[in-house]
This record gives structure tokens, C-alpha cells and sequence, in this order.
């Protein structure tokens, strides 16, 4: 299950693990117009852990989960005129 929200400077999607014990804590990905963060509950620290990615960084792993084993480079976004 997961939900989608609009806010001011962000798209938030909220990922709920509703499968099968034992679950994992939710996770909150922010998409904002320079970067993603992916951020998750920590029960053992009792904190959120935070990830920030690029948007280069998102599009390359977005290609990366349809791609076999290797290394890869990806042709720069092309600029608008």
C-alpha cells in the first residue's frame, strides 16, 4: 500500500509495508525539484534515516532495476532549447 501526496515544494509517497510478517517500517520518499530523500524509522536507534539522491543518482538507479549485472554510463539528459 502506499500513498501520494502534493505539498508546497514536494511530492511525498509514503510506502507501507503490509505484506507478511515480520514487516518493515514505512518509508517516506520526498521528491523535490533538485534532489529525492528516502527516509525510514529506525527503531533500533530511534531515529529516521535519511537518504538524499540527485536526480542524476535517481535516473541512473531507475535504470539500473531494468538492466543486467554490469557498469554502466547513461548519455546526459538532453537540455531543452
Amino acid at each position: 500500500m502506499f500513498s501520494i501526496e502534493h505539498e508546497f515544494d514536494a511530492t511525498v509517497v509514503t510506502l507501507v509495508d503490509d505484506g507478511a510478517a515480520p514487516l518493515q517500517e514505512d518509508v517516506v520518499v520526498n521528491a523535490f525539484e533538485e534532489c529525492v530523500t528516502v527516509e525510514q524509522y529506525d527503531p533500533r536507534t530511534d531515529s529516521v534515516q535519511k537518504v538524499t539522491l540527485s536526480m542524476a543518482q535517481l535516473r541512473d538507479l531507475g535504470a539500473a532495476l531494468n538492466l543486467p549485472e554490469g557498469v554502466y554510463t547513461l548519455p546526459p539528459k538532453a537540455t531543452k532549447p
